[in-house]
């Protein structure tokens, strides 16, 4: 099957529509899967798209039919920062959703921060020892399978701290990694790899702006994934490019879903 056919790709007006949409989505899994006493794992993004979905979520009326004690929340990536900085995606996550819900504290499953008492590479240890305790039994993979993975796509294509023709984005023997010099900054994350990602169920990306339109149309086109990160990420199921019209101003008509 061609890799592009394998993705749908669904278009609203704007961030705030995507957002929105986004939300109603995962709110309909997270209904569907708890209501039938199914435990559910989440890798969350951050990100303008990424937080404001929480924020979505949280605001919709639907927020409270979620047996939350069935959730668990992950990331995709983490700036390597102390744990009060503003710029952690777990505590943008928890400002617009978690510490508004029934979610045990044990289910949040935060990366390390530079303040915990870790350097970087024990960090990134620690994150994957982690995951590997909630490996399903008999699997062949030391990590959850996440039943939604959402990911944010920067203007140059990469997605958690994957950056285009750096190492990590070609490590499949590590389930998260330590991030140097990272190109955006701060210099130092951690990030899941590529195998985790691709293990999950359904891997959403979120675009949204006219500087994400030459990231979509590389993606689109199959580019190869250690140039263009955000074409080699794909869930075992569905994947989903969710875009505002600005970010698909250049994509193939014939491609794209409005409705």
């Amino acid at each position: 099957m061609d890799w592009v056919t394998e993705r749908r790709v669904v278009v609203r007006a704007d961030a705030s529509e995507v957002a929105s949409l986004v939300a109603e989505r995962l709110l309909s899994r997270l209904i569907t899967r708890t209501a039938a006493g199914k435990t559910t794992h989440v890798c969350l993004t951050g990100g303008t798209v990424g937080i404001a979905s929480l924020h979505a979520v949280n605001a919709s009326p639907r927020r409270d039919d979620v047996d939350w004690s069935l959730v668990h929340a992950w990331w995709g990536d983490e700036r390597f920062v102390p744990r009060a900085h503003p710029g952690r995606n777990a505590g943008q996550a928890r400002a617009a959703l978690l510490d508004h819900i029934a979610l045990p504290a044990q289910n949040v499953h935060e990366m390390a921060a530079s303040d915990d008492g870790l350097d970087l590479d024990a960090g990134a240890v620690a994150y994957e020892r982690e995951l590997a305790q909630f490996a399903a039994d008999g699997a062949d993979q030391a990590w959850p399978s996440f039943d939604v993975c959402m990911l944010g796509v920067g203007p140059d294509a990469h997605i958690a701290s994957l950056f285009p023709d750096r190492p990590e984005i070609r490590i499949t023997d590590r389930a998260a990694v330590p991030v140097r010099d990272s190109p955006k900054p701060p210099p130092e994350r951690i990030s899941l790899t590529r195998p985790v990602i691709n293990s999950s169920v359904r891997v959403w990306l979120a675009l949204a702006g006219p500087d994400k339109a030459a990231a979509l149309g590389l993606a689109l086109a199959g580019a190869n994934y250690a140039s263009v990160p955000a074409g080699g990420a794909k869930g075992r199921k569905r994947t989903v490019l969710f875009v505002d019209s600005a970010a698909a101003a250049g994509a193939p008509a014939e491609l794209l879903e409005r409705d």
